[in-house]
């Protein structure tokens, strides 16, 4: 398996996997909102390869602190491919990704999932995440 940043290349692939987490995808939109990305620099976005395909994807912020000495790391996208699911992937792709964040001088990581992801959750729970329960939204 290969890791590496996404690129505009990778557009196809992700609306593919992004369908597969039930966020249907607009390509011409999709590629917007892509480069937006790349060309963020406080974000990271990773594309796991198995021969030369894309498999799973992570996308991933850097938010710096005021009060506390290290920064974190958000996960908003994480999705191996439903067909590859239990093969370690996403336990590779989550490991590099967390190498990137300490490399960034990020002292934790955090992601949301939504509570009907239970195979998620278990997979997280896994990887040594643990629940944080209180999370409030307001949409604007």
């Amino acid at each position: 398996m290969n890791i590496r940043r996404a690129g505009l290349q990778d557009a196809t692939a992700l609306a593919r996997l992004l369908g597969q987490m039930e966020y249907a995808q607009d390509l011409v939109q999709l590629k917007i909102r892509l480069q937006q990305l790349l060309d963020h620099p406080q974000e990271l976005l990773l594309v796991a390869e198995l021969e030369q395909q894309a498999c799973a994807f992570l996308s991933m912020h850097f938010i710096p602190q005021l009060a506390l000495a290290g920064d974190f790391a958000r996960i908003s996208y994480f999705c191996v491919d439903e067909a590859l699911r239990g093969q370690q992937i996403g336990a590779q792709l989550l490991h590099y990704a967390e190498q990137q964040a300490k490399a960034r001088g990020c002292d934790r990581m955090e992601l949301h999932s939504a509570t009907y992801r239970m195979g998620a959750h278990r997979f997280y729970f896994s990887q040594g995440y643990e629940e944080s329960p209180k999370y409030l939204i307001k949409k604007l």
